[in-house]
């Protein structure tokens, strides 16, 4: 029998039709309407943008005081007033002269206020009663497992029980031979083991009347007989990943120091030697195509040829005569070069005819241009009377770090950077072994705080083109050294030896200077020659704050 639409059931015109998608829009429409507030009586929701503050827990306690009627929990509710104690603590100064601007007489009294965070010492908040709570420590876990060594070692029934059936087999095997004979298996029911167990000490005064308070009191002072010094020590110390609440004691506030390399310049020859020629050293980091610390500049040259300009400083600062400095590395990668950069003093013409004399003449040739060189010489002097004050860019060159620290790639007489002399070779073999094994480079190799020292002699120099070498075409030269290219090629070079010593720095160094060319202990003599701490340009943000003035 069949039946068309017309001809439908009762309950079917009453079932509703309404797709989900639309019940969802009216809900949501009458939810946050007004009309449904008002009809129900209910106050509007909380949006759930709003930020709501968490409740001070301590404020809280001291505004609702527990009842006069003492309690068990009255104690958790309470601070101990004596908890919090501050201790002074002497701020380390690594300078001997603190670092202050120099017209702080001058400043004003909120400025000084100010500056004086970086003087005053320390006050550490200390909290006494900590090693009582619940949250984790290293120190916390190591004194509970210390106390844990002098307690002593509980031991109980069920343990001695479970350790005799481990231990002795024998009597394992004889007792399942008694059990099986027994009609339901049942230990207290085996005979065997009844006539042979020994019967339990008669407890006195167990069928006795007594009141209820003298058995409280026998209770309590049975309890407290033999009673255990350290109850909670008995508990094991917490796991450190199973740690619910974490608290560990923050150290002392210290300026950031990174992976440290020292960098000695030992000398600088060139083929002619008609005028003073001054050197920078810098870090960059290619991948992030950053600048990673400021520049050091060093003087390599002669007493004849500083004399040349003799005129334009009547007084030299110690600080100017270092030759060694230490640079710090936050983010060691594979990507630092040491960027050496020359410049000579200011002289007319372009920069490729002020080169030319240095790619071209050579000291074994003196005779043949003796005229010429002694021309040379006396421009040089004339341009050093008169500018020298200012300087030009000559040259440059880049070292790649990885080659120092690392055996991939090693440093040998075919290395494009430079010519190496090693102290040492079983070391640097085993290292060479480990890198061919691992066949990749990662940061992980990185490590400049440990690795064995060089001696380079840096021959290859390129002259610079232009006015200005930008730090686009520095970055772009310095991706070509690692895989040499037909960029490289077109380069000229300039014939020059640089001898430089890279080694890992010494924790405290004697007489050296800070970025602010102050002097850092120990320094017991004022009068040697100095070491400079380069200031580092992090390639990415350090979080730790400033605790000296800079």
């Amino acid at each position: 029998m069949t039946s068309t639409a017309s001809e439908r059931r009762a309950f079917a015109h009453k079932i509703n039709r309404t797709v989900a998608a639309e019940v969802r829009k009216q809900v949501s429409r009458d939810y946050g309407s007004p009309q449904l507030s008002k009809k129900r009586g209910a106050h509007q929701p909380l949006p759930l943008t709003e930020v709501v503050e968490p409740v001070d827990f301590e404020e809280y306690v001291s505004s609702h005081a527990p009842g006069v009627e003492p309690g068990p929990l009255r104690q958790l509710m309470e601070f101990p007033q004596d908890d919090l104690e501050l201790l002074p603590l002497d701020k380390e100064c690594i300078t001997l002269e603190p670092p202050l601007p120099e017209e702080e007489d001058s400043l004003d009294p909120r400025v000084r206020d100010a500056l004086a965070v970086y003087t005053n010492d320390w006050l550490v908040i200390q909290r006494k009663y900590q090693c009582y709570s619940t949250t984790y420590s290293p120190q916390s876990s190591e004194r509970q497992r210390e106390r844990q060594r002098g307690l002593h070692k509980q031991t109980f029934e069920l343990d001695e029980a479970a350790a005799e059936r481990h231990d002795d087999q024998d009597d394992a095997k004889r007792r399942s031979v008694s059990l099986d004979e027994t009609p339901r298996g049942s230990w207290a029911s085996s005979i065997f083991d009844l006539k042979n167990s020994s019967p339990d000490a008669i407890l006195p005064s167990v069928l006795e009347r007594a009141a209820a308070e003298d058995m409280d009191r026998r209770n309590t002072e049975a309890r407290l007989q033999g009673r255990h010094s350290d109850l909670l020590g008995l508990y094991p110390p917490p796991d450190e990943d199973e740690a619910v609440e974490r608290c560990s004691a923050p150290e002392v506030p210290k300026e950031h120091c990174g992976q440290r390399i020292m960098v000695k310049c030992l000398s600088l020859k060139f083929e002619i030697e008609i005028e003073p020629i001054f050197g920078t050293l810098a870090l960059y980091d290619v991948k992030e195509k950053k600048k990673i610390s400021e520049n050091f500049y060093f003087d390599l040259n002669s007493d004849q040829m500083k004399g040349m300009l003799k005129p334009h400083t009547p007084h030299v600062a110690i600080s100017t005569l270092a030759r060694s400095a230490i640079f710090s590395i936050t983010y060691p990668s594979a990507d630092i070069f040491l960027v050496i950069k020359l410049e000579k003093v200011l002289q007319q013409g372009d920069i490729g005819e002020c080169c030319e004399p240095y790619m071209v003449m050579k000291e074994s040739d003196s005779s043949k241009h003796k005229e010429k060189l002694e021309k040379l010489r006396l421009q040089a002097e004339q341009s050093c009377s008169r500018l020298g004050r200012f300087r030009m860019p000559f040259a440059w060159t880049a070292i790649h770090l990885l080659n120092i620290v690392s055996s991939v790639g090693g440093l040998d007489r075919s290395d494009p950077d430079s010519d190496s002399e090693r102290k040492g070779h079983g070391t640097w073999n085993d290292r060479k072994k480990k890198g061919c094994e691992r066949m990749s480079v990662g940061d992980d190799m990185c490590n400049f705080a440990t690795f064995r020292p060089a001696t380079l002699t840096v021959t290859n120099f390129f002259k610079q083109e232009g006015d200005r070498l930008s730090d686009e075409d520095l970055y772009k030269y310095l991706a070509d050294m690692r895989r040499p290219s037909s960029v490289l090629r077109r380069l000229r070079p300039v014939t020059a030896q640089l001898k430089i010593d890279i080694s890992p720095a010494p924790d405290s160094p004697h007489y050296c200077l800070s970025p602010e060319l102050l002097h850092v202990k120990p320094y017991p003599d004022l009068r040697v020659r100095p070491t400079k701490d380069v200031l580092e340009f992090p390639a990415r943000y350090v979080y730790t704050p400033h605790t000296t003035y800079r």
